[in-house]
């Protein structure tokens, strides 16, 4: 469990850096990313074209973990992320839950208000 957690502070970092390879490798190779307001992404290839495609407009993003729990494979982390796109800073507050299997990310379900996010774009 301290491992999945260790993992997933891992992977929040990483985002840091926006090196989308990197980020799709804290995958397993059928590892989903799903985004709550739009579809699944499946897969290596759908992720790494996924993230590029919103991430790739980013100048920078932090995310500040509120708290991080763990218990079994499961791993829940409340945060903010701060991010700078198209010159405006957008402060999102999100809740990710993760299914981890061997110390990858089997499942990432990301919960937050996607109007909160468009209209700091606005």
């Amino acid at each position: 469990m301290a491992d999945n957690v260790a993992i997933v502070r891992q992977f929040i970092a990483a985002w840091s850096r926006l090196d989308v390879d990197e980020l799709v490798g804290y995958f397993t190779d059928d590892g989903i990313y799903h985004n709550m307001p739009i579809a699944p992404v499946q897969g290596h290839a759908a992720l790494r074209q996924f993230i590029a495609g919103f991430a790739g407009g980013w100048a920078s993003t932090e995310w500040e973990v509120r708290r991080i729990l763990g218990a079994g494979n499961v791993v829940i982390a409340e945060r903010i992320d701060r991010t700078v796109a198209g010159g405006k800073t957008i402060e999102l507050p999100c809740c990710g839950v993760f299914e981890m299997e061997g110390g990858k990310i089997k499942v990432w379900r990301d919960y937050f208000d996607m109007g909160t996010y468009t209209a700091a774009l606005a």
